[in-house]
């Protein structure tokens, strides 16, 4: 399944054992470090060849114009798009006067390694430059986990044909980086062509501090680097800075024994408030703290920092090393996402690249908050507060809107709403569904009763407003919520849906009872107890259609009365061949939309429910979406199609390490990253959490001889080992015991008491097929 002619499979790296240029973007993707703060591609070192330069500091982001043809009430004016911040990555190298180029001479080898476990990139290069000398570079980056403004390289050269060698390495900072504006859109290229306007420089020795700010959006930002060179005798150091680029150059004259090795220390920070001095002197402390911290002291903190979460959020498998190493690499890029982040949004791509302009979608609150709320809560709660911080421009929304409370935007880095495609965009009230079920998840996970009294009520207050004013009652006393469009964007302004209505009616409930418990904290927001019974009235009431002629829930009220799709010949992916009011028209869906709703509110679909939506729909999803494949094993893994199941779960793994969507190069899907684990927690181990009750259906494919993951809960491990015989439940941590469900049994797992239980899987009937051309890869074991 991997298509890079280079990656290995291997259970706690990404090896590329030779460079090819023709996918050098989708390498630089999957070699991106970050630690949420800072986001660095996998550009190569001397800065060239590049597919799409790029580092990024989260948040930091310059607005263009969104014009349209035809203005309506309610467009939004602006848009918001990442910026390709100052490159710090770039260590250029001269090597008897020419330039070290992979593209130049002879590449004798090239190797470059992700180690999962110890948070690092690593390179090795031999080389033969046009004039026949031969070296070896060598070099190590990371970005801390431990320091958050922090990241460094280290880099050693030296000759390897028997000759001294004379070297230059220059070692750079560069702003307004060419080829940096890679968008297909000419109003997001026209902002940023050299978006960063120069403002001070800095040097002293070997350190420099550059300082920016964003033409537009008025943000700041400053970049700096110093440098520990080893001890060598004879080398010559120096350093200058312009406007847009600070420079550091080390000459020496290098034998076969003696390479020059120095270290690089970057730091970063950024402020849409703060002045000059302050920005420059908050990253020139930074830099000054990692060279004090010390390369290898830094490097330990990384080792450290992973160990720890290893041990409580490792997943094992037996039988597959592609999934096991694939498994791994989305859940240490999620991690990345999200670690420090600290109160800024975790955007679709991460870090990793500039794909959807850096945006933040519902993906964040609906496939990366659910694997970080179980293996890494404290980034949760600072997602969560991100949004906390935005509800003031939600507000604000949803006056525009004529509604109550807040409607959150459908994609945005701010907070403000940035699509242009209204029916997509600000019709998919979902997203104040999405954000309220991953506060209620997050709480009943952790217990944190002072986030729940104040942040979290005041979301779960706001966003069940807007459901309360966007829907209505109607003469029977049925709740309705019209003209929206849920998660799947070929069906779009739809009455019922019923995802929609099942989130909102989740949100209504639990505001209810978090107001009613948290009563003085929910006065001051305004509630009192007629709003809090309307809020009951209306969940009660929820109308959630069923087709009693098909015996499957509609999609929405009108789905089932459309038009069969005939898939026969069809281009996909739909929505770049085919007119939307084609697909509107159509039953036809994108990615699963009922089939999430089932996952995610189980609780209120029967066994046999889920068994009969899950067949009817299969063959309507065109999986047009990297967010398919995960929904689509879970939900295959619980009705019973465990073979179905494992092919789903092997695209989502390998949605990046494959480039199975052929847009990798524009930075990792990290909702389907995130999805690989959804697939083995809650498809195979069919974890659910309903009710702030932890409850487990394992399943297991014939290709798999063991399953193991890790979650917390209530800050304790539970270990779960699935094996064909039985499934094993432990706890890691002494403290109390854990009572979870297996199956339709309570048990109670004590610390060095192992509790061990067979299972069972239904009988699934008839494997549903899918649209014509759209089946899943059958799996291979690799």
């Amino acid at each position: 399944m991997i298509t890079h002619p280079a990656f290995t499979v291997e259970p706690w790296a990404v090896t590329e054992d030779s460079l090819h240029l023709d996918v050098l973007a989708q390498s630089e993707s999957v070699f991106a470090l970050s630690n949420g703060h800072i986001g660095l591609r996998g550009n190569l070192d001397e800065g060239e060849p590049f597919g799409l330069p790029g580092t990024y500091l989260n948040g930091f982001y310059e607005t263009r114009p969104l014009p349209y043809a035809e203005a309506g009430y309610g467009y939004p004016e602006d848009g918001q798009t990442v910026v390709n911040a100052t490159n710090g990555k770039i260590i250029r190298l001269l090597v008897d006067d020419e330039p070290f180029d992979i593209r130049y001479g002879e590449l004798l080898a090239h190797t470059r390694v992700l180690d999962l476990r110890a948070g690092e990139l690593r390179r090795e290069v031999r080389w033969r430059s046009p004039s026949g000398r031969e070296i070896e570079v060598k070099t190590t980056r990371i970005v801390s986990f431990v320091q958050r403004s922090v990241a460094a390289i280290r880099y050693e050269v030296r000759p390897i044909d028997g000759r001294s060698l004379r070297v230059v390495a220059e070692s750079e900072l560069v702003a307004n980086e060419p080829g940096s504006a890679q968008s297909g859109d000419p109003r997001a290229a026209a902002a940023l062509r050299a978006p960063l306007q120069a403002e001070e420089q800095e040097v002293h020795d070997l350190r420099i501090v550059l300082v920016h700010r964003t033409k537009a959006s008025g943000l700041r930002m400053a970049a700096g680097m110093d440098h520990v060179v080893e001890t060598f005798d004879g080398l010559d150091m120096g350093a200058e800075a312009g406007p847009d680029l600070g420079r550091v150059w080390l000459t020496a004259e290098i034998a076969p024994d003696t390479p020059l090795v120095f270290t690089k220390f970057l730091a970063y920070g950024w402020s849409s408030q703060r002045s000059i001095p302050s920005v420059r002197d908050q990253v020139a402390a930074a830099v000054a703290s990692a060279r004090h911290t010390g390369w290898d002291a830094l490097v330990q903190s990384q080792r450290d920092y992973l160990d720890d979460f290893w041990g409580r959020a490792d997943v094992e498998i037996d039988g597959d090393g592609e999934l096991q190493q694939a498994v791994r690499f989305g859940l240490f890029h999620t991690l990345q996402a999200g670690a420090r982040a600290e109160r800024r949004a975790i955007p679709a791509k991460g870090l990793t690249g500039s794909g959807y302009d850096g945006h933040v979608f519902w993906d964040t609150e609906t496939f990366v908050l659910p694997v970080l709320t179980y293996t890494h809560p404290d980034a949760v709660v600072d997602a969560l507060l991100w949004r906390h911080a935005t509800l003031d421009l939600a507000q604000d929304r949803a006056k525009q809107l004529r509604l109550e409370g807040a409607a959150f935007p459908w994609r945005t880095i701010r907070g403000h709403e940035c699509s242009a495609y209204w029916p997509a965009g600000t019709g998919a009230f979902h997203i104040n569904g999405d954000i309220a079920d991953a506060v209620i998840r997050y709480l009943r996970a952790t217990g944190d009763e002072v986030f729940e009294a104040a942040q979290g009520l005041e979301l779960l207050v706001n966003t069940a407003r807007l459901w309360r004013s966007l829907g209505h009652h109607d003469h029977s006393g049925a709740f309705h919520i019209d003209g929206v469009t849920g998660p799947d964007e070929y069906s779009a302004v739809v009455d019922d849906n019923v995802y929609t209505n099942l989130m909102a009616e989740q949100n209504l409930r639990v505001a209810a009872e978090i107001a009613s418990r948290h009563p003085d904290e929910a006065r001051a927001l305004g509630v009192d107890e007629e709003e809090i019974a309307a809020w009951r009235d209306a969940a009660t009431n929820m109308h959630i259609p069923y087709d009693r002629r098909l015996a499957v829930h509609p999609q929405d009220a009108d789905f089932t009365h459309h038009e069969l799709m005939e898939f026969e010949g069809l281009e996909y992916p739909l929505l770049l061949h085919y007119p939307y009011f084609l697909l509107y028209s159509k039953q036809v869906c994108k990615q699963p939309d009922l089939v999430l709703a089932q996952f995610l509110r189980g609780d209120r679909f029967t066994p046999a429910q889920k068994a009969r939506n899950f067949a009817y729909y299969e063959p309507l999803t065109v999986r047009d979406s990297s967010l398919s494949a995960c929904v689509q094993a879970v939900a295959a893994a619980e009705v019973g199609h465990v073979e179905l199941a494992y092919d789903y779960f092997g695209e989502a793994a390998l949605m990046d390490l494959g480039d199975l969507e052929h847009n990798t190069r524009d930075g990792l899907h990290m909702a389907s990253l995130a999805g690989s684990w959804l697939a083995a927690v809650a498809g195979f181990g069919g974890m659910r959490g309903f009710g702030g009750e932890l409850s487990f259906h394992p399943r297991l494919p014939s290709a798999l001889a063991r399953l193991c993951f890790r979650v917390m809960y209530r800050r304790t491990c539970l270990r779960v080992t699935i094996t064909h015989a039985e499934a094993v439940y432990e706890l890691l941590d002494e403290g109390d015991p854990l009572t979870v469900r297996h199956q339709d049994e309570v048990v109670t797992v004590r610390f060095d008491a192992p509790v061990r239980r067979g299972w069972t899987v239904p009988d699934p009937g008839p494997e549903p097929r899918q649209p014509a051309g759209r089946e899943p890869d059958r799996r291979r074991p690799r």
